[in-house]
Order: structure tokens, then sequence, then C-alpha cells
């Protein structure tokens, strides 16, 4: 998922939401947010999202969520704007510039502290009076996605996470089984290189792709707070996470493809084909190999557990309800519609993991392949919630490969991440 940044034009013109602090003004004049269930609520609800226009997604909220939602409350109307996703960052932007921003979003988590930051966001779990009961029915890490500065700036909307895919085949002709552990994982290489299989594959080595490794060596990025990195991202739990990672590309056990070169065998056909006998992957992944590889069977267990367990890292998307909105009450109320039970299983039928812990069993019984992943979000974490992320991800990517690429130790890479990070971090607090 990526953490783009906004500009804040006007009193900061052209410079980066991720180094700003400054403010276009709050919704001081606009309307609560309410108590759930009100009666009396009217007008329109304009609601931003990046589903495709073509896609199952937009056509389950447009032809039968806002239909149920508009006759529960007929004196509301819900205008469903979608905007393909590299649009609708360039859209907030001119918006946040104008004060033009719509009632809710539809927002990647890693764009929420950074608009929270800007001041453009209601507070949710301030202002929201139920909104501990909601938050309650929710998985953690990927609550956390919404936490700025001791505030909930939004919900969850949507989640996914990673898990291990595994060609099966490819460990029967090793002879191997699928590992769960990281001391399993290096266990069975050395026989699926001599049968012809990579052991492990992963197209790069971003926060996405690494941080499972360092969490579950019992490693982090940051302090709980999110204000420090030296510590923690050069730690020996983390120095140790990162290591498992140059030590299987320095055994012919991993891919070049970490590196990002161009021309190496992409993830899903490396793993169809054999070639690689395990990856970490999305939910997304069922439906591509079902389209694009038809006779393939994917298997799934979880993340190898290191000293830390096993842990895997929260995507998804949030949604926040904007300080300017002028019809606040009914926007929540909306807001609450989409995080309900049975907006949540609607959208699970189209491919949208629920954001809700207690539907785990319900998922399934929509997609069988939804189990293993239902598993590992109830120990997923969040990346790091600041706006200095992005930045934050791209030092992190550049030394984990100088490392892999031998130039550096692992410990001096992650000293170097360590050091830039604090200096970014140190902007936010």
């Amino acid at each position: 998922m990526k953490a783009l940044k906004f500009l804040a034009v006007t009193a900061c013109a052209a410079t980066a939401l991720a180094l700003t602090g400054c403010s276009t003004g709050g919704g001081d004049a606009t309307s609560a947010i309410g108590a759930p269930g009100a009666t009396d609520i009217s007008g329109t609800v304009t609601f931003w999202h990046a589903y495709s226009a073509d896609s199952p997604e937009v056509a389950t909220l447009d032809d039968v969520l806002i239909p149920k939602f508009e006759k529960m409350y007929p004196d509301v109307t819900v205008k469903s704007v979608p905007v393909p996703y590299d649009d609708l960052h360039q859209k907030l932007i001119t918006a946040v510039a104008g004060d033009q921003l719509p009632d809710l979003v539809r927002a990647d988590i890693g764009w929420v502290p950074e608009l929270a930051d800007l001041g453009v966001l209601a507070p949710l779990s301030t202002d929201m009076p139920d909104f501990q009961d909601l938050a309650d029915q929710m998985y953690p890490g990927t609550l956390a996605t919404n936490l700025w500065k001791g505030t909930y700036y939004g919900l969850p909307l949507d989640t996914n996470t990673r898990v291990m895919l595994y060609n099966q085949k490819a460990l029967d002709a090793a002879g191997v089984t699928a590992p769960t552990t990281v001391d399993e994982l290096f266990a069975i290489a050395p026989k699926l290189k001599a049968a012809g299989s990579y052991a492990f594959a992963d197209n790069g080595a971003s926060g996405w792709n690494v941080l499972p490794w360092i969490w579950s060596a019992g490693g982090d990025l940051t302090d709980p707070d999110v204000t420090k990195a030296s510590g923690y991202i050069n730690s020996p739990e983390s120095v140790a996470g990162v290591q498992e990672l140059v030590d299987l590309h320095a055994n012919g056990y991993l891919p070049d493809i970490i590196l990002g070169d161009s021309g190496g065998l992409a993830t899903s056909d490396g793993l169809a084909d054999g070639t690689y006998a395990t990856i970490l992957d999305g939910p997304w992944m069922y439906p591509i190999f079902a389209s694009q590889f038809p006779d393939f069977e994917l298997s799934a267990t979880q993340v190898p557990a290191g000293a830390g367990g096993s842990i895997s890292v929260v995507g998804g998307e949030d949604i926040v309800l904007t300080q300017s909105s002028e019809n606040k009450a009914a926007a929540a109320e909306f807001l609450r519609f989409l995080v309900s039970e049975e907006a949540q299983l609607e959208m699970a039928k189209v491919g949208q993991m629920s954001v809700l812990s207690s539907l785990g069993s319900k998922l399934t019984d929509i997609n069988a392949y939804y189990a293993p992943f239902v598993e590992q979000l109830a120990t997923a974490r969040p990346r790091p919630v600041t706006p200095a992320w992005s930045e934050i991800n791209s030092i992190l990517e550049n030394e984990i490969r100088a490392a892999m690429r031998g130039e550096k130790s692992v410990q001096e890479a992650l000293d170097s991440v360590a050091t830039q990070s604090d200096a970014l971090l140190a902007k936010f607090n």
C-alpha cells in the first residue's frame, strides 16, 4: 500500500504535508456528529472512494448498500464518487487547498495520519459518542491505523494482511512440508534448492515486505508512540529478522527480485510453476490464481514464526469524516452503516475482508480462503502510523537492499535507518 504525501497549499503552499503541521481550519460551525440511530437526519452525504468504477465493489456499494441505507433514512441522499486511486490523491490535495472536501473519504491507511496532522479530519474518538463501542468490535492492528497523537481520526472500513502461500507440489518434490517457523524454512531451503525451487520469494524490501520478518523475530521499527526509531529498528531482534532475509538471499534461497531488479519472474508466476516454493501475499491472490492458473491449487499457512511469534502486516482502507462536513450527523450514520455487520458481509462477497473480528466464521462461509487471513489478522500490526512513513519506508527499503547486495552489514544498514528516521519523526513530535 502506498503512503503518498499531500500538499497543503494556501498558507502552506508547496510544502509536503508530511513535513507540516499547518491546518486549513476546522469545521467549528458545522453540524455535530450526534448519537447513533437518529431519526431526524436529512440532506446529502458525499462519499469519495477509490473502488474501481466498473468493479463489483462499486456495484455492491451503489446498487445494494446505498439503497438500503436510503430506505432506512429516506431524507438522506448518499452521493457515491468513485475516483481512481492515484487521482483520488490529487483530488484530495486540491480539495484540502480549497476547503472543498467531501463528508466522507475511504482513505488508504497511510493517508490518515497525514490528513489528521493537517487538521482536516474529525476526531472520532472524542466527537463520536459510540466510537468505543464500534472500535471494540475491530481487529486491534487494523484499528490502530487511525491513531494519531492519542486520538482516532477514522475507523477501519476493509482490511487485509499477508500470509504464507505455497506450492504443495514443489514441497512434495523436495520431500518437505510447509514451514511453520523460520527455523523450519531454513531447514527445508537446501532441499528445495536441490529440487529446483527457491525456498521463498518476495518482490520488494519495503515495510510491507520486511516488517513481518522483523516483528516475528521480536523486533520493531519505532517505539509504541512512534517518536523514535533508534533502539528499535536497529535492535538485536530487528537486526536478526532482517539478517534472515539477507541469509536466504546470500545462500541462493531467495531470488533477486527482492532487490527490485527488472526481468525477474513475478511471485505469482513463480509460485504457480514451482520456481518459488513460498511467498507472502494477500487474499486477492486467490481470484488472481483462479483466473490465471486454473489448474494450480494454492495453499496457505501463517507467516513463519520466530522469537516474537507469527506476526504479519495490516493493509486496507479506513473511513474518515472531514471537519468541514456540514452534515456530520448523516455522514456519521452512513459511516456506522458501512462498518455494520450487514454492510461488511455484503462487501466480503466481492472480496473485501471485514474489519469486524467477530465475523471470522461468516467470512469463511463466504470464501473459504479467508480462513488463514482471519487467523493472521488476530496478531497483525500496522506500519508506523505517522506522516513521515512514506519517507521512512523508502529509506528502509534502500538500506535493506544495500545490505543484501553486501554493501553494508545489516547492523550498519539499520543504524542508518534509525538515524534518518529519528530526524523525520522529530518533525511531528
